[in-house]
């Protein structure tokens, strides 16, 4: 029985080679043998096909569900509302993430290859293609905690809702396990508490990768200065953790992916939350991390912790602080950005003229150290003193402080110098000692 001219549907090249070898076969021409090794098939094949040839003609050759709807096909209704959900809330979403907010907010369920065919299928998703570079990754660490990286990410998080946050991260090198908070700044004081952070949970890694900006490595109109040593490489010395500076942004791919990965799913959770500030944003951030950990953290290659606990002599309250250094004045005083700080007794041996380290730290809080001491002090009332005030209190005369600046940062208003002669007020005409040269005269003949 033939099939209608209608209905007939066009053949390819392979299903018209087939005919012909066949036709053959159906003429006696040629054996079924023979025409198993023509098409690479088995004899029971080319029997089967000989039987279909000749009770349904030259179609039997091709599929009977070409141009029809594939029997595994989705159900229908599930893409309609799959596709309107996605184009009501997800517009901008990849699929494998718009996969995941469907199954969780609308109970529908589709698998991500699936509903990238349909949104490349429907013009809402486009390939990707990226260019191909040819670079030998390093590989991982064996342990968790022997290398951790870290890296601030400058990004609009908020799409404008509110306020500009700094995303810092820190990442491990082995299993990818990463810890990461939005800050306002990206300061050493926020570094300073993300890895404080980290080493209260997990204790103290073998060695901290970073970049070549200035909070890890010093530098003087731009040039590296590899002597110097910044207020973060000084605490990560103290607390013996080694301090790896990369080259490129590829060495640090690690966390430089993860970046990628935020960008894309993490804007779209803060979107959803409605998060306009920093603490909310880090509210959000708290609930999404340990599902991120469970979906993207590896299984390092050996079960080893390499972090080191924190030791008694770890006060990562005063290690993770800015320091300075101050001279002690004969009167028990220190001077600090444009204050005096009075230390109270006890005066330890050689405090007087010795040198005194201050530490602002995290908290807001200040405290004076000497050698492994600290010290009890109060601000003095001469913070808020004249200048030649101060001068007198701190043993000096008082035409030193004519061309000091004062607390605000305003200069005296008599000068750099009192050589013009001019009345000051409160102070008098400057006079020439008796024994000054210029009392002397000139002797005859010079």
């Amino acid at each position: 029985m033939g099939v209608p001219e209608g209905d007939r549907i066009e053949m390819s090249q392979r299903e018209r080679d087939i005919l012909k070898v066949m036709n053959g076969v159906l003429k006696g021409d040629r054996t079924q043998a023979e025409a198993g090794r023509l098409l690479e098939l088995s004899t029971r094949q080319i029997r089967r096909l000989q039987r279909k040839l000749e009770a349904a003609g030259d179609q039997a050759i091709v599929h009977g569900l070409r141009g029809k709807p594939s029997n595994h096909q989705g159900d229908p209704d599930l893409k309609r509302q799959v596709l309107q959900a996605y184009r009501l809330h997800y517009p901008d979403f990849g699929p494998t993430l718009a996969s995941e907010k469907l199954a969780e907010a609308h109970e529908l369920v589709v698998c991500p290859q699936t509903l990238r065919r349909w949104l490349i299928e429907a013009g809402l998703w486009s390939r990707k293609r990226r260019r191909e570079t040819h670079r030998s990754r390093r590989p991982r660490r064996a342990c968790f905690g022997e290398l951790v990286q870290l890296d601030a990410s400058i990004h609009d998080w908020l799409e404008g809702r509110g306020e500009q946050l700094v995303l810092i991260t820190m990442i491990d090198d082995a299993t990818s396990y990463l810890m990461a908070r939005f800050y306002r700044e990206g300061t050493v004081q926020t570094h300073m508490d993300i890895a404080q952070r980290w080493l209260r949970r997990h204790g103290r890694p073998g060695a901290l990768y970073t970049d070549r900006h200035s909070i890890f490595e010093p530098q003087d109109k731009g040039q590296a200065l590899p002597e110097a040593e910044t207020q973060f490489g000084r605490a990560l010395r103290e607390l013996g953790i080694e301090l790896i500076r990369a080259r490129s942004p590829q060495a640090k791919g690690r966390v430089e992916r993860s970046f990628g990965t935020a960008q894309d799913r993490w804007v779209k959770e803060l979107r959803l939350a409605k998060a306009t500030t920093c603490e909310q944003a880090n509210e959000v951030l708290e609930r999404l991390l340990p599902a991120h950990n469970r979906k993207f953290a590896k299984k390092a290659r050996e079960h080893n912790d390499a972090h080191r606990p924190l030791g008694p002599g770890h006060d990562l309250a005063a290690i993770l602080s800015i320091q300075e250094e101050r001279v002690v004045t004969n009167d028990y005083t220190v001077r600090f950005r444009n204050r005096f700080y009075q230390l109270q007794p006890p005066p330890w041996p050689g405090l007087r003229g010795g040198k005194v380290t201050i530490e602002c730290r995290l908290d807001g809080s200040m405290a004076i150290r000497f050698q492994t001491r600290y010290l009890p002090y109060q601000e003095s009332a001469a913070s808020k003193a004249a200048p030649a005030e101060q001068a007198q209190e701190e043993g000096r005369p008082p035409e030193e402080a004519a061309g000091e600046r004062g607390h605000s940062g305003e200069k005296a208003a008599d000068g750099a110098s009192g050589s013009t002669g001019e009345e000051r007020p409160g102070k008098g005409r400057r006079k020439p000692a008796a024994n000054h040269p210029w009392r002397q005269g000139f002797k005859k003949g010079k």
